[in-house]
């Protein structure tokens, strides 16, 4: 397997690695604490989370994975893979604040500064690969959707 493939390859794999490990805070009260709160309208069925977050988390890896193959020795692609890292902690401590802590409040913080942190991992990313930085595109858009789920939650409990 080529250099690249391998990147991608790994990269995908810690992606959902990391979405998996979160999703047992969400696990942790999404049939319990969940379900009694107030929710907006535009509040989708649980069930379509997790495809969603698995084709992004996929399409995260691949991003990450192009950048990635770069190679890490150059400043730029490792300064957009710090910030690439750290908002996948951050995308990873939502869960735990949200579903764990059961602190919408905090969690909202918590969103708003991946959100805040995102854009400047696709800017990043377009300096070293447009393509990366398209894929991340669906993300950001979803992220920003749940800013505002997230948003309405707090505002109705």
């Amino acid at each position: 397997m080529n250099k690249k493939l391998t990147y991608i390859a790994i990269s995908i794999l810690v992606c959902l690695v990391i979405g998996f490990l979160s999703s047992f805070a969400t696990q942790s009260s999404v049939n319990d604490w969940f379900v009694t709160l107030n929710k907006p309208s535009f509040n989708p069925p649980n069930w379509i989370f997790a495809p969603v977050w698995t084709v992004l988390y996929i399409m995260m890896g691949l991003a990450v994975g192009l950048v990635w193959s770069k190679g890490f020795h150059h400043l730029w692609v490792k300064t957009a893979l710090y910030h690439f890292g750290f908002q996948l902690l951050l995308n990873a401590s939502w869960s735990i604040v949200f579903f764990g802590l059961k602190e919408p409040s905090w969690a909202l913080v918590v969103i708003i500064t991946l959100l805040i942190l995102l854009v400047l991992t696709i800017r990043w990313f377009r300096i070293i690969n447009k393509v990366a930085a398209w894929l991340l595109v669906p993300y950001f858009l979803w992220v920003c959707f749940a800013t505002a789920l997230n948003y309405k939650i707090w505002e109705l409990n």
